[in-house]
């Protein structure tokens, strides 16, 4: 049977290596609370230029619906010009 001072240096020896392996992994913890709070911050830098491309590009499909608009008018207006010229020869012919 193993004296008890065998045993004594057994648990102090146990001991010591729980202690490194805390000191190892209270380290690992303190490198991934650093990890964390780092993507953190990028994602809330990430989200705020998401927004703000969402934003610009709301306000390019606004502006091209615009752009849309307006050249759909200058098509009508175009259409309407040509009627009225159609209109006015035929009214000229009907008067000989």
């Amino acid at each position: 049977m193993a004296s008890v001072a065998e045993q004594l240096n057994k648990v102090v020896e146990k001991t010591e290596r729980l202690i490194e392996l805390c000191a190892a992994l209270q380290e690992e913890n303190d490198l991934l609370k650093l990890e964390n709070e780092a993507l953190n911050v990028a994602l809330k830098a990430s989200t705020g230029k998401t927004k703000d491309l969402e934003e610009k590009l709301r306000v390019l499909k606004l502006a091209k619906s615009f752009s849309e608009t307006n050249e759909k008018s200058v098509d009508i207006k175009q259409k309407i010009n040509d009627f009225v010229q159609e209109i006015d020869k035929c009214i000229v012919l009907l008067k000989k």
